[in-house]
């Protein structure tokens, strides 16, 4: 069991990616330098300092104001960074609660911190601008692979154990393709098709049919709440990939029990 020192301190490395995620988030859709190009703020172009950057509490120390400029910093940023930070405690704390072996400790939580990071960009990406960009999901779709031959190979020792990872990916990302071609693109974006495929190679079967179906669920609730608040209306775009990001984590940290509490009751 891991102490609770240790989840303090991935708490706040969460923070510290967080607030590198939100960078990747802003950037990508200008084509900025990720890396390379200081952080400033986007209206008076001013360079921030360190102490302008700390995770949520320069927000809060800054009351939601640039220094310089005082414009508006969305609320964006730190949720983002509390999430990943909730969400990476969450995911070591799940490798070290089910996990006794150091190699299956040391698997599991290095490939899904870098998975809870590509579905917190996903996730805030597709809400503000309703596109999954190629440049994060074409790479996790690649990370997952190997997961899933990593996996297959050295953790379950059993070579046709990827078959139910290709058959996750395949089943997922062609439900999503007959329904993107069937509505010509207006129910859902060819990039929910592509999500579906890292979905399928980061859960397996049959997780992924439960996070599919939490997404429609979540979906529709969502939908029909905005529809009766008349903030959407029925022929409205709402973006779908956030949907599937909330099922696939729901999915990562309780899909085997609620799939066995479903089994339980139907058996």
């Amino acid at each position: 069991m891991i102490h609770y020192y240790s989840l303090s301190f991935i708490f706040l490395f969460g923070l510290v990616i967080g607030s590198f995620l939100n960078v990747i988030i802003c950037r990508l859709r200008t084509k900025q330098d990720i890396v390379k190009k200081p952080s400033h703020c986007t209206k008076c172009k001013k360079k921030l300092k360190w102490y302008d950057m700390i995770p949520v509490l320069s927000f809060i120390i800054l009351r939601k104001k640039c220094r310089y400029c005082e414009m508006r910093i969305s609320w964006q940023y730190p949720i983002v960074e509390l999430a990943t930070g909730t969400f990476f405690a969450l995911t070591v704390y799940f490798a070290f609660s089910n996990f006794h072996n150091t190699l299956f400790i040391i698997h599991y939580s290095f490939f899904n911190l870098f998975f809870i990071a590509v579905l917190v960009i996903i996730f805030t990406y597709d809400l503000k601008h309703m596109l999954i960009p190629d440049k994060v999901i074409f790479p996790a779709i690649i990370i997952a692979a190997l997961y899933a031959i990593f996996n297959s190979l050295f953790i379950i020792h059993n070579t046709l154990f990827i078959l139910k990872y290709l058959l996750s990916a395949s089943i997922g990302s062609a439900f999503f393709y007959a329904l993107y071609t069937f509505s010509r693109g207006r129910w859902i974006g060819f990039g929910d098709v592509k999500l579906a495929i890292f979905m399928g190679l980061m859960l397996g079967w049959p997780n992924i049919i439960l996070a599919l179906l939490l997404g429609f669920l979540i979906g529709g609730i969502i939908g029909i709440i905005l529809i009766l608040k008349h903030k959407k209306q029925l022929k409205s775009q709402v973006p779908f990939g956030p949907f599937l990001v909330i099922g696939t984590l729901i999915t990562m940290f309780f899909g085997d029990l609620i799939i066995n509490w479903y089994l339980g009751i139907i058996l």
